[in-house]
């Protein structure tokens, strides 16, 4: 009975408080702050490809884990799953995407997806029509997108999970789906499809907050041209998604010019800012770990709390798989020192 007595007593000292604090004549006070938790994460759409292929994943300890599990207990709250829309061997396409996005939501982990809009990897070195769509006149070429989407989304919501993010393209510095979206050469073009992804996937759901990805963070001027475009020829998007792949040499450099571009980016489109896509090579795990923990403190500094995360690309990728050597796990399947900056 005390203890209720004294939260009795808390709860009225608070009504009081409340009551005098309005009663100051001020007609709009102030909303209360909320807290958004700091996205903390990784993509990892080779897992159950690598899975298949016989490769095992093992915490500090050495206890064998599932790769999921051990990035959460390294402080990770997300994870990032890209789409391809007819992949050659099923991996990456939509439902192998769903089983993943399953594992993740089951663990507790918040879901990104990133559409790259063709049938195998889309960068800023290609941005490849999907076979089935390759012939399409632009009108069509647009209702794909959209079609695919929308599919897409509904099976992940058909398994029970909505995504927090979508991004709508995958590092399009100079546009998607060329030559037709080619930012470069049709930037009207360029838009007209980022804005049928929007559209698309608000009609889906509301919540799901759009990101419009475009890689070398550090590179102000790339950014402006792309979302000054963007933004002049009616494109809508919620987040600037950046992707930051420094040495061991200069990541300092580049990580004060990213920052600088954030904060640009925030100021310029009144838009949040997060680095969708980290990494270094993984047999420098002290460098790395230094240059994400700096660029975590950085995000978080971003101008009225508008920076938002900070994602590692594939760091469950070890031993030379499929030639990538910017994961973060060592030869014997467990992380590297690197990713303690997540924690």
């Amino acid at each position: 009975m005390r203890t209720f007595h004294l939260v009795f007593l808390s709860l009225t000292i608070a009504l009081f408080t409340c009551k005098k604090s309005n009663s100051s004549g001020d007609p709009n006070p102030p909303a209360p702050i909320i807290v958004t938790e700091f996205v903390k994460g990784a993509d990892i759409g080779w897992l159950t490809e690598m899975e298949a292929a016989g490769r095992k994943f093992y915490n500090n300890a050495g206890i064998e884990q599932d790769c999921i599990q051990i990035l959460k207990g390294l402080g990770m709250n997300t994870i990032r799953l890209r789409v391809w829309v007819n992949p050659a061997n099923g991996w990456n396409g939509t439902n192998d995407v769903v089983a993943k996005a399953v594992r993740a939501k089951n663990m507790g982990m918040k879901i990104m997806i990133d559409f790259h809009y063709s049938d195998s990897w889309a960068d800023p070195g290609k941005q490849t029509k999907p076979a089935a769509w390759a012939s399409q006149d632009f009108a069509t070429l647009k209702q794909s997108l959209a079609n695919h989407t929308t599919a897409v989304l509904n099976a992940l919501k058909s398994a029970g999970v909505t995504p927090t993010w979508v991004q709508v393209g995958n590092e399009t510095n100079d546009g998607m789906l060329w030559p037709d979206g080619k930012a470069s050469t049709n930037m009207n073009n360029y838009a007209q499809l980022v804005l049928a992804g929007y559209n698309a996937v608000k009609a889906v759901d509301t919540s799901i907050k759009v990101i419009v990805h475009v890689s070398n963070g550090w590179d102000n001027n790339l950014f402006r041209w792309n979302f000054d475009g963007l933004k002049n020829n009616g494109a809508q998007w919620d987040i600037i998604g950046m992707s930051l792949y420094p040495e061991a040499g200069n990541w300092s450099t580049l990580n004060a010019q990213c920052l600088a571009n954030m904060n640009d980016m925030v100021a310029r489109y009144n838009k949040d800012v997060m680095v969708v896509e980290v990494g270094m090579s993984w047999d420098q795990p002290a460098a790395c770990n230094s240059f994400i923990a700096d660029l975590i403190i950085k995000v978080k500094s971003v101008a009225n709390g508008r920076g938002l995360g900070v994602l590692y690309w594939e760091p469950e990728a070890y031993n030379n798989w499929q030639g990538y050597t910017k994961g973060a796990f060592d030869n014997s399947g467990k992380p590297t020192l690197a990713l303690n900056a997540f924690k």
